[in-house]
């Protein structure tokens, strides 16, 4: 399939067509550097906000729920309670809106996807961090 669509490409008459897709694919290609985190860690996305013609940046701080996806349509939810009311915010981890992620504690989790946090409150809702090994 790759390889009929790439002898397509080199066609004489698609050279036009070539010049538009190498240039799409170089604007998606520009990957930002994420950090290494997983499903119990906790981060906090920095991510602007515009208001009306002003930008802002916000930060979320919570945890980590699940990573889902792969390369550039990669998303990650982060759970948050404020207020007592439980609060998630699913983020595109290559967005152009983020500023910066930063991994507060790494979390020692046994799943990939920790649904059953949305049905927990107080000390049952603690994740243990991960001890370091020195």
């Amino acid at each position: 399939m790759i390889l009929a669509e790439s002898l397509l490409l080199l066609h004489p008459k698609n050279h036009v067509m070539n010049a538009a897709i190498a240039f799409v694919q170089e604007q998606y290609n520009i990957k930002k550097e994420v950090p290494k985190f997983k499903a119990g860690d906790n981060v906090t996305v920095n991510y602007k906000i515009l208001e009306g013609n002003k930008e802002r940046i916000q930060g979320f701080k919570g945890d980590v729920i699940k990573r889902q996806g792969v390369g550039l349509t990669a998303t990650f939810t982060v759970r948050k309670i404020s207020d007592a009311v439980g609060v998630e915010r699913t983020f595109p981890a290559f967005s152009p809106n983020i500023e910066s992620i930063i991994v507060n504690k790494v979390g020692r989790v046994r799943r990939a996807k920790l649904y059953f946090q949305r049905d927990r409150s107080g000390k049952s809702a603690r994740i243990k961090e991960k001890r370091q090994v020195s």
